[in-house]
């Protein structure tokens, strides 16, 4: 018979062994964000709602259809966070750090979605953004240090996909000449944009229907309306690029999601997996993002990971391995009285990863529950005294004195 409650559809639980792939993973990020001079932000999980409205645009199908929000009980319209730039901007607002601000952060979304293999209501994402800088090294910097992280794992099966979105100066012209050339092509697209298409044309090539792809397959791009900035910009990026040893493949159809988006803008693209986890991550430039949440005019760049897809990449690839936590010791005890409670307390505050058995189970139960742990050693406290020994050791075991027990368990580990 199944509990009577269980995770919301979208949703899921990690135990152990496999949470410990998601805390290796944060670690080994926070690690390479730490070298690049990027610091921790933790941001909260709720926001006011236009903090995403005015950024993603209100009708985007993020704001529209996918986002979680609410009037809570002082009357605020409150929404769950799905994505992670606009709130590390509105504290930049908010706190007006020195620039450049250079952040990361790993932390839940939410997006109203339908779940799928890949693509949850509730995700987990690590991300960086850097604002208060224009300068296309910036931009090289971020992309590299994703597809650092990539490689750190184990993932050799990706591409990098580069494209630019322009900038307010060139974007006008563009949208007008997109707009032309989907106004004699409307009835080919799909039933969704075929009626809302001209809200944001841009969005109408990140559909992934075939009506939309094979209608806008000769359509005008962007990389040939540049203005002289935004041309300059993006080739001092293919260049650092070029410089820093990062393959990248030009995408002229790659859009992102929000409005917010200029110039720059990057995805990470698996070989080795498809449909709804298509993308390990992306990110691009942001350069009015602070601006529409009431601060100066200050560029931006950054992106969004998503864990549960970089993990069925590295399933994919055969690479991170769920591994258990290693344990140094493991304290048996024989005799069921309080001295096993003081010796993993001794143990632990001299740095011993350490564990036990409780209930006063059997030797046997004990023993089992030893071997299970995988620690090194362990410390049997017995009538006679205690042993030290590895749990596949034959013969007599080595009795330590009580006094001498934790330095001598240190010296064997050491050995």
């Amino acid at each position: 018979m199944a509990p009577e409650f269980q995770t919301q559809p979208g949703t899921f639980d990690v135990l152990p062994p496999d949470s410990q792939r998601y805390s290796a993973l944060v670690a080994t990020f926070a690690d390479l964000a730490g070298r690049a001079g990027f610091g921790l932000v933790v941001s909260p999980m709720i926001e006011d709602i236009k903090v995403f409205s005015r950024g993603a645009g209100a009708e985007s199908d993020i704001v529209s259809k996918e986002m979680y929000d609410f009037e809570d009980k002082g009357g605020r319209h409150i929404a769950l966070r799905p994505e992670g730039t606009a709130s590390v901007a509105r504290a930049f607002v908010q706190h007006r750090p020195p620039t450049p601000f250079k952040a990361w952060y790993a932390a839940p979304n939410f997006r109203y979605d339908r779940p799928q293999k890949g693509r949850h209501r509730q995700h987990h994402q690590i991300g960086v953004e850097a604002i208060g800088t224009a300068d296309p090294a910036i931009d090289v910097e971020v992309i590299t240090l994703a597809v650092e992280l990539y490689q750190a794992v184990g993932l050799q099966q990706f591409t990098v996909l580069l494209n630019t979105m322009g900038d307010p100066t060139c974007r006008p012209a563009y949208r007008a000449a997109l707009l032309t050339f989907l106004d004699e092509r409307a009835g080919e697209l799909c039933d969704e944009h075929a009626t809302h298409y001209r809200a944001n044309p841009l969005r109408v090539f990140d559909c992934k229907r075939e009506a939309c792809s094979r209608a806008t397959e000769h359509a005008p791009r962007q990389a040939d309306h540049l203005c002289e900035a935004c041309a300059a910009h993006f080739s001092a990026v293919k260049a650092g690029l070029d410089a820093v040893g990062v393959a990248y493949v030009l995408d002229t159809r790659l859009v992102r999601g929000f409005d917010y988006y200029s110039r720059t803008t990057f995805e990470f693209a698996p070989t080795t997996i498809g449909g709804a986890q298509s993308a390990l991550g992306g990110g691009g430039r942001y350069d009015g993002l602070v601006e529409l949440l009431g601060g100066p005019p200050t560029p931006g760049i950054g992106f969004g990971l998503g864990i549960e897809r970089i993990l069925l990449a590295c399933d994919a690839e055969g690479t991170f391995p769920v591994t258990r936590p290693a344990l140094d010791t493991f304290v048996i005890d024989t005799m069921g009285g309080g001295e096993a409670l003081t010796l993993v307390a001794e143990l632990r505050r001299a740095g011993v990863r350490t564990d036990r058995a409780y209930d006063n189970r059997s030797w046997n139960a004990q023993l089992k529950a030893a071997l299970r742990s995988g620690a090194r050693l362990a410390v049997v406290i017995e009538e006679r005294g205690m042993s030290v020994r590895t749990l596949q050791e034959k013969g007599e075991p080595e009795m330590v004195d009580r006094a001498t027990v934790v330095e001598h368990v240190r010296k064997r580990l050491h050995a």
